[in-house]
């Protein structure tokens, strides 16, 4: 649920709307493969329920994300293709916000631009930091946050996040996901 705090915590509760009125929702099955190593992604996508893997041909599974994760978000900055394949576990819902729309929106709502950048700047720090924990490179003497603490400059924000993700939660709730 972290996650997604980075993210509606910096947007407006306009931006959040636009995001679930524009967004695709549909239903994940165990297996459903949302992005797959190697191939680009036409989409950004937000967890609403459910549980995802996080895997590829190296590392084989490496990581377990829950609701309020973000997935596709490293395609929209870099035109490499995905380093990982990213698998449903079990039955989920998902909000699949389509590139092209973000793009367009993006160009065209330079507020709303520089809100979504500076959220997804701070999600991918944290991301870099969660790997480096991971692979033990954490220095003892670098003031790092807990992997289970928000960054303070993110707390102000945590209650409007989560009531922003909640809001969109009631939203979505009145569309049928797809199947």
């Amino acid at each position: 649920m972290r996650k997604i705090l980075y993210i509606f915590g910096l947007l407006s509760d306009a931006d959040v709307e636009w995001i679930a009125r524009t967004g695709i929702q549909k239903r994940l099955r165990d297996g459903d493969v949302l992005i797959r190593e190697g191939e680009q992604t036409d989409s950004l996508m937000f967890l609403l329920d459910g549980e995802l893997l996080a895997s590829n041909r190296t590392l084989g599974q490496f990581a377990r994300m829950g609701v309020g994760e973000i997935v596709g978000e490293v395609s929209l900055v870099d035109s490499a293709p995905p380093s990982a394949t990213i698998t449903a576990s079990g039955e989920g819902r998902a909000l699949f916000l389509s590139k092209e729309a973000l793009m367009k929106k993006l160009s065209a709502d330079n507020g709303f631009g520089s809100r979504f950048y500076q959220a997804l700047a701070v999600f991918l720090a944290d991301r870099l930091r969660e790997a480096r924990g991971a692979q033990g490179n954490r220095s003892m003497n670098e003031a790092t946050v807990a992997d289970d603490e928000l960054d303070t400059g993110i707390l102000a924000r945590v209650s409007t996040a989560g009531d922003r993700f909640n809001q969109m939660l009631k939203t979505l709730g009145s569309a049928r996901p797809a199947a």
